[in-house]
């Protein structure tokens, strides 16, 4: 359904999305895992047709997006990250509203407005103004906006940003119930490492490239047995201990130290029996993805919150460190 082959794009010298190649399948839920400026929306504009590439070429549903941009619009659905709802309207006139602009024939309006408002359930506020909607309906609303069209491929780019999570699993209900009755094909970005567990295969991208391409298990399996959690009364001699003793790459933060160890859970007595540094703490859990993004760049998701300014110079750090 999707077909992406060296796509990069530059800006101003500074390479957003890099020699970027991968496919989706139809039917599928794939998903952009990575931090803030790592490229994830602005490949997902070149699918779009909102950007040009600077280099390489994609296809979505065998369509060039840059000789048949406009039946790739045809194809698709987007949900972006900020909302485009005009709270002005009603949820009906919004809706409409893009029924007329996509050029829904006028005998299927009606129709198609009724059956995605009650897939949304918000039938009982399809006369009400969107203003008076909570960030969750109108996530919804936005969602079954984007399928009044009947498109193939949906593009959500962080669908669920700044909701709660009771409101982030209800979007993600929904979102399963329309993936078994339209087949419709998914293609997510986000930074939330639970959400991205509801895809079929994630690719995770960091500083403008793919750095991993798999299902979420088989990412997971990157890091080799559980995951250690040690608080002591002396992590900095604890972490050299442990290095030196059980031969592992220990990681050191605010929570404690970090590392990875076949059958933790058998490992944690002789842990507590042998340590020559008292321990106050230990916990064990199986990896997640935060580890595997971890483990693939030496460090956590950066902060969302981060301005745009401190990401670019944290792009070009990362430039000028690979010359």
């Amino acid at each position: 359904m999707i077909r992406v082959e060296d796509i990069a794009k530059n800006f101003n010298g500074l390479w957003a999305v890099d020699g970027v190649s991968f496919e989706v399948n139809e039917g599928e839920t794939f998903g952009f895992l990575g931090p803030n400026g790592a490229g994830k929306t602005t490949t997902i504009k070149i699918l779009c047709t909102l950007l040009k590439p600077s280099r390489g070429r994609a296809w979505i549903s065998d369509f060039d997006v840059l000789k048949s941009a406009k039946d790739v619009r045809r194809s698709i659905g987007i949900i972006f990250q900020d909302p485009s709802l005009d709270d002005r309207l009603t949820a009906y006139e919004n809706l409409k509203f893009h029924a007329i602009i996509y050029k829904v024939p006028r005998k299927e309006r009606t129709s198609r407005i009724n059956q995605v408002l009650e897939m949304a359930e918000l039938e009982d506020r399809r006369n009400s103004l969107v203003r008076t909607f909570s960030g969750g309906m109108k996530r919804r609303l936005e969602i079954a906006r984007g399928l009044l069209h009947e498109p193939k491929v949906l593009f959500l780019d962080e669908p669920t940003l700044g909701l709660d999570p009771q409101t982030r699993n209800r979007i993600w209900d929904y979102l399963h119930t329309l993936r078994r009755t339209k087949n419709i094909t998914f293609f997510l970005t986000t930074h939330y490492m639970d959400e991205a567990e509801n895809c079929d295969r994630i690719a995770i991208i960091d500083y403008g490239k793919i750095i991993a391409l798999d299902t979420p298990d088989n990412l997971k399996r990157m890091v080799k047995g559980d995951i250690v959690t040690v608080r002591t009364q002396n992590d900095a001699l604890a972490q050299k201990e442990l290095g030196d003793k059980y031969q592992v790459a220990v990681q050191c933060d605010s929570s404690g130290l970090h590392f990875e160890m076949a059958n933790g859970e058998e490992f944690v007595p002789l842990l507590v029996k042998n340590a020559k540094v008292p321990i106050t703490a230990v916990g064990v859990r199986r990896p997640t993805l935060d580890d595997v993004f971890l483990k693939l760049t030496g460090r956590e998701i950066r902060a969302e919150n981060a301005s745009g300014r401190d990401l670019l110079r944290i792009r070009m750090r990362h430039v000028r460190g690979m010359r």
